[in-house]
């Protein structure tokens, strides 16, 4: 009894610190619960990827964003998981060092900047060989108007995009066919014309059923010189998808479309070697590749 008597103090005051320790711990955990966090999937940027950027911060009325000389249009995470920005890093884009600027507006008043540096790896990408008709290389001078047309059609279609998301959960493929060319191929046409392959393609045989990669408005559903017919959707917040050398377009401009909804029938049309479709998908006037775009989990977000 006398030895429990004369260690109870020093074990009391093991006990104390002990309790006190965790009362930190806890604090230090919700301050940092609560302190904005910025989360970019996937973590390593690469040239011509699409990123899912997240900001975690309690209290927050709205968050203003720019990368790249690019406005990040973010919005509220399903069931309030965060705010999130859809965006993404052009194919053409120059590696090295980037400013992610982000700025947080609290409801109570006042605003915090959260910047940080993002650097930008290279992509790697290969480099084929391709012959087309001599007219898809050195347009004639009704095809050279055609084309002018086709750029003033295709700079209204992305003039304005609806101001909230119109895609709601994962992107999905737009034909049930194999992929034939990566995004990011360096193509030389006919040995002397080069250009990155700014979508991806998919080795789909004429009339197969071609369908929204997701939920949005079409903006243009109407044949051009190189795309051959081609719809573009507009997904929300300077978001679109492509969907280029149709055989037949079953949609209209101005049209609402639901993630699968058939476009139309792949084809041949516009500068091709053959039957496939190519899609693309473009952030404020980035292009991305589809297929990374595949695999972002986006059911967080919305």
């Amino acid at each position: 009894m006398l030895k429990k008597m004369r260690f109870s103090p020093f074990l009391c005051t093991i006990r104390g610190w002990l309790s006190l320790l965790c009362l930190l711990a806890f604090a230090v955990a919700g301050s940092r619960a609560q302190s904005p966090a910025i989360t970019l999937i996937p973590e390593v940027v690469v040239a011509g990827s699409p990123e899912l950027i997240r900001v975690s911060a309690s209290g927050a009325a709205a968050i203003d964003g720019v990368w790249l000389e690019r406005k990040l249009e973010f919005f509220r995470g399903r069931n309030g998981s965060g705010w999130f920005a859809l965006a993404g890093v052009d194919v053409d884009a120059p590696v090295g060092p980037s400013v992610l600027k982000i700025t947080i507006h609290q409801a109570k008043g006042g605003a915090r900047d959260l910047s940080r540096a993002i650097r930008i790896h290279p992509a790697h990408y290969p480099t084929t060989s391709l012959t087309v008709a001599p007219q898809f290389v050195q347009p004639g001078p009704e095809a050279l108007k055609q084309i002018a047309n086709d750029q003033l059609l295709t700079q209204k279609a992305y003039a304005s995009s609806a101001l909230k998301p119109l895609w709601t959960g994962n992107f999905r493929v737009p034909v049930d066919s194999p992929q034939s060319e990566r995004f990011g191929t360096r193509r030389i046409f006919n040995g002397t014309l080069a250009s990155n392959h700014k979508g991806l393609d998919f080795r789909a045989p004429s009339g197969t059923p071609v369908r929204a990669g997701n939920s949005g408005v079409v903006v243009l559903a109407q044949p051009l010189y190189y795309a051959g017919n081609t719809v573009i959707i507009d997904h929300g917040l300077g978001i679109f998808t492509l969907y280029m050398h149709l055989s037949k377009i079953s949609v209209r401009e101005g049209q609402h479309v639901v993630r699968g909804q058939r476009l139309g029938l792949s084809g041949a049309t516009g500068r091709v070697t053959g039957p496939h479709l190519h899609w693309a998908v473009r952030w404020q006037g980035a292009y991305l590749d589809p297929a990374k775009l595949l695999r972002l989990d986006l059911s967080a977000a919305r």
